[in-house]
């Protein structure tokens, strides 16, 4: 059974940082590259980047690219998503999930319960 807990969302001001965990379960994380979403109630879930299953590679979105850096430690299945000069429209559930391949948006519909970001202005 594969399971997902993020955690460390948290209240932030604009232009700080906060850093986000996920652990995965059950499934075999060091072969499987790894994304982070974010949603807004009433938007669909929002594409943040993804990491190679290496911890080599990375990619992001556009509204991310510059301010946010994924990096992960296979030796504890976990994937950590590295949030700076955070904005107001930052403000989201995030969610890690199980790319389908390295470079997608894709996932495998794993979803955890997500950790709320809240960034003021």
């Amino acid at each position: 059974q594969v399971q997902l807990v993020e955690s460390g969302g948290g209240l932030a001001q604009a232009g700080g940082s906060l850093s986000l965990s996920c652990v995965v379960s059950g499934h075999t994380f060091s072969s499987s590259s790894m994304g982070w979403f974010r949603q807004v109630p009433g938007k669909e879930r929002e594409f943040v980047g993804g990491i190679s299953a290496d911890g080599i590679s990375t990619y992001y979105g556009e509204p991310v690219k510059g301010r946010f850096t994924i990096s992960r430690d296979n030796a504890k299945n976990t994937v950590y998503l590295h949030m700076n000069t955070l904005k107001p429209e930052d403000t989201a559930v995030y969610y890690c999930s199980i790319l389908r391949f390295y470079g997608t948006k894709s996932t495998f519909n794993y979803w955890g319960q997500g950790t709320q970001v809240t960034v003021s202005s």
